[in-house]
């Protein structure tokens, strides 16, 4: 079956603001538009294969090393306050009374303890197994143990050991940040037509390398991205 021209059927889908985007890459060709945004469906779902089987490896490389070496008195999914004990530091918060951002002692890990308090609930509680907690965890939560924040209280304790030897933590956080910006933007259908798809696919796959070089090899051949990259309209 071939497609209808793409009259004006296609604003009332998807909106003129999300069309003219790929009207404007298409320089106002509408069936290369058109092109351009299912270009971007196929792209946005390879990108999202790879990101899924990174995202498994790297909670469960940190659930294994959380579960091995931090000896806490029961598993760490079942008492967040136990992992994710209150550490505050001064940062710069916005107060609507005062219009502005001011100095605030803020706990710098009840956001972390929060979402895992919400995992245990949907999970079905402190019974549920550890392993269906974890699945119930977001990208967005594993992205954040890296950070500077959790320096000191997990990753030299911890989860440096679901890396490579040697691995730095910056290094870390800093391609834990681009690809959890890349999976919010593939998650809610935005354009990638000027995202550097190449610099995040190589941050993929060092990142995979860094927990299993066995991993980055399935990935790097089962992944679509770069045939993909390669049939842009």
């Amino acid at each position: 079956m071939t497609t209808p021209h793409p009259g004006a059927w296609v604003e009332a889908w998807l909106s003129a603001p999300r069309f003219s985007v790929y009207l404007a890459a298409a320089l106002g060709d509408r069936q290369r538009s058109l092109d351009l945004y299912e270009w971007n469906t196929q792209i946005s779902s390879a990108v999202l294969h790879d990101l899924a089987h990174l995202e498994v490896g790297i909670r469960n490389a940190y659930d294994a090393a959380l579960t091995q070496h931090a000896h806490f008195t029961s598993h760490w999914t079942t008492n967040p306050h136990q992992v994710f004990a209150p550490v505050y530091r001064t940062k710069r918060v916005y107060d609507p009374s005062a219009g502005r951002r001011v100095p605030r002692r803020v706990d710098v890990n009840q956001k972390p303890r929060q979402t895992l308090e919400r995992a245990i609930g949907e999970a079905g509680g402190t019974n549920a197994p550890p392993g269906k907690i974890v699945a119930q965890l977001m990208f967005g939560f594993w992205r954040y143990l890296s950070s500077a924040a959790h320096e000191v209280s997990l990753w030299r304790p911890y989860l440096h050991h679901a890396f490579a030897a040697g691995t730095s933590r910056p290094d870390v956080d800093v391609r834990m940040g681009d690809l959890h910006e890349l999976r919010n933007r593939v998650a809610h259908h935005e354009p990638l037509l000027t995202w550097d798809l190449v610099k995040t696919q190589q941050q993929l796959a060092e990142l995979a390398d860094l927990i299993s070089p066995e991993l980055a090899q399935h990935i790097a051949a089962s992944s679509k991205v770069t045939e993909l990259l390669a049939a842009k309209p």
